[in-house]
């Protein structure tokens, strides 16, 4: 019986042992995204017979855009690699501004189901009266940033952007920003011509 009882002991403590704190303890890992490598960045000027001009990245393309309802110098600035698209649409101004702007506001709001935060920063460029806001919109939003540009007296310029996947924050934050970066360079180059 002596013998059982040592055997019973030592298993005892074997087990108390075995079970230390410090031992690493596993769980399983985060879901993963795959890498993405960003093209460097260039810029080339996008110039048409519409009364504006601005610079776009070399890594898109920009098409007319061919919906029925498009009107001229509506265009898409596609990037295939990201799936992205902004979409640009011109309105020239006649004592029709406060409208315009309000629709601007009316389509960023419109995100605010889904949104869990929304930024305006204003876009005041005196030098090329190029004035206008910029709309960040946090969360899994269909269109993540949206901008308006306008002159005040005869130009209007709005674009927004959509991505053509499932909207999830997690992984496309990256690329929100990194197109960002190129809408705040458009924004910057935006020059409207003389009437």
């Amino acid at each position: 019986m002596n013998y059982k009882f040592i055997l019973s002991l030592l298993f005892l403590i074997t087990l108390v042992i075995s079970c230390d704190e410090e031992d690493p303890v596993y769980s399983p890992k985060p879901r993963g995204y795959c890498r993405i490598d960003f093209p460097k960045k260039e810029y080339v000027l996008f110039d048409t017979t519409c009364p504006y001009q601005f610079e776009i990245p070399k890594y898109s393309r920009i098409a007319a855009d061919d919906r029925k309802d498009a009107q001229p110098c509506w265009y898409n600035i596609e990037f295939p690699k990201f799936k992205a698209t902004i979409h640009l649409s011109y309105k020239p101004v006649t004592n029709n501004i406060s409208n315009f702007i309000d629709t601007s506001h009316y389509f960023a709001m419109k995100h605010q189901i889904k949104a869990t935060g929304l930024e305006e920063t204003p876009v005041i460029r005196d030098s090329s009266k190029v004035y206008g806001l910029l709309f960040d919109i946090g969360g899994n939003t269909a269109s993540s940033l949206q901008f308006y540009l306008t002159d005040s007296t005869h130009h209007f310029l709005r674009g927004s952007l959509y991505f053509n996947v499932v909207p999830n924050i997690d992984s496309l934050k990256i690329v929100v920003d990194f197109i960002r970066q190129d809408v705040i360079h458009l924004i910057n180059t935006t020059r409207w011509k003389k009437n």
